[in-house]
């Protein structure tokens, strides 16, 4: 085998594997599925509206104890959550298209500084997926 057919095969095999990794890595911007309420099901399925988001003022006040939301649509698309017991325990957003995405839930409401030791961690602050404000 001479050095143009090598340095040929081996960009051929380096394209292969980058477009493979680029086929694979697109799966995570796929959208999820809506969750759906089970029947006889402690866990609860519902809609919600009015979650603070960075363009509200309370949405900076540490001593305000609501959910928050960062996100490039706010509160414009739908947004269903699942929880138990009064705690949400995951969200979705849907995208200018409709899709569901599961949104992050951050380990604290932050910038609250108080609902965290509420039982079952309180209300919480939700990010869009991939979402970077001011990026």
């Amino acid at each position: 085998m001479n050095t143009i057919t090598r340095n040929v095969a081996r960009l051929a095999a380096a394209a292969a594997v980058t477009g493979a990794a680029l086929t694979l890595g697109t799966g995570t911007a796929a959208a999820d599925d809506w969750p759906v309420q089970q029947p006889n099901s402690a866990i609860y399925v519902h809609e919600v509206t009015g979650f603070l988001t960075p363009a509200d003022l309370d949405y900076w006040n540490p001593l305000v104890d609501r959910p928050r939301l960062t996100s490039p649509y706010g509160n414009s698309t739908r947004i269903v959550c699942s929880g138990f017991h009064g705690v949400d325990t995951s969200c979705y957003q849907a995208d200018a298209n409709g899709n569901p995405h599961q949104l992050k839930r951050l380990p604290a409401n932050y910038p609250n500084l108080t609902g965290n030791v509420a039982p079952g961690g309180g209300v919480s602050h939700w990010v869009y997926p991939g979402f970077v404000p001011g990026s």
